[in-house]
């Protein structure tokens, strides 16, 4: 009699068991991006990591970007008998875990929900796509090495240029995207300008401010001028130029120098120019 009741409840222990969601194995070799956990009750079932290849990415107005480097692909999918948080739950997730370390959401839709999302961050640009179903969702990720400026502002560089082309280009300006205020990794480079005007005391300079084609023409145009404002405010406020050497003006992305069909490109042409008057 003992053996029979010991026999119901073991066959009453599996049948509770079925219903309890079974955790599943992750796919060998595989393993979580660094910089993102994955969600409560998934498994990785599909897994690739390439040293190096290619993946476009939807940022605003739909359109496709080409980004170039070390590639994951990663597929996440629902243990047996869980309950799936819900593809938007999924998206905002993945989503605040990155703009909290300075992510910046490029595009996101529905129908599946999907995002990107870009990271800038120890010299390192990070793209993620997420993709995500009922019961699964999938990343692409794609890790890029930030084009290295390797001419930087010289007060005697620039001098040449000025004197040979009557204008020069400055690198090492730096906005936050949309803003016209000037991040505090620009001071280097403002110095340089400033040591210029102060070794030719004769020169006048028209500050040129310069952008990408991202968003539209008008906004350009005024945050172009904005920003050239902002550099000449710094030279008279903090290096005591004189106001009458300056004049600001923007051209939004009127003058590319490079191609905007590229990062490198956008890169480029996001620039401030000094303008011999």
């Amino acid at each position: 009699m003992n053996k029979v009741i010991a026999v119901i409840l073991c066959m009453l222990f599996v049948s509770v068991g079925s219903n309890i969601s079974a955790a599943e194995k992750d796919r060998q070799g595989s393993k979580d991006h660094p910089l993102l956990t994955r969600m409560p009750d998934f498994y990785i079932n599909d897994y690739s990591e390439k040293d190096f290849d290619k993946q476009e990415f939807i940022v605003q107005d739909g359109k496709k970007v080409s980004v170039e480097g070390h590639k994951y692909y990663i597929q996440y999918d629902l243990n047996q008998g869980a309950k799936g948080p819900g593809e938007l739950k999924v998206v905002r997730n993945i989503e605040n875990a990155l703009t909290k370390i300075g992510g910046k959401v490029l595009f996101e839709g529905e129908r599946p929900w999907k995002s990107t999302i870009k990271l800038e961050k120890g010299g390192k640009e990070t793209w993620v796509a997420v993709w995500a179903y009922p019961t699964l969702y999938r990343l692409t990720i794609v890790e890029r090495e930030v084009m290295k400026q390797e001419v930087e502002a010289n007060a005697e560089a620039m001098g040449n240029d000025i004197n040979t082309t009557g204008h020069v280009s400055i690198y090492g300006i730096y906005f936050d995207t949309g803003k016209a205020e000037i991040k505090p990794e620009s001071d280097a480079a403002i110095a340089e300008i400033a040591k210029l005007l102060k070794n030719n005391n004769a020169l006048r300079v028209y500050v040129v401010g310069h952008t990408d084609n991202v968003g539209s023409f008008d906004a350009n145009m005024k945050l172009s001028k904005d920003r050239a404002v902002a550099v000449t405010n710094s030279l008279i406020s903090n290096y005591g130029i004189s106001s009458s050497r300056l004049k600001a003006y923007g051209v939004s992305s009127l003058n590319p120098i490079a191609s905007n069909k590229t990062e490198e490109g956008k890169a480029k042409n996001r620039r401030v120019e000094l303008v011999e008057q």
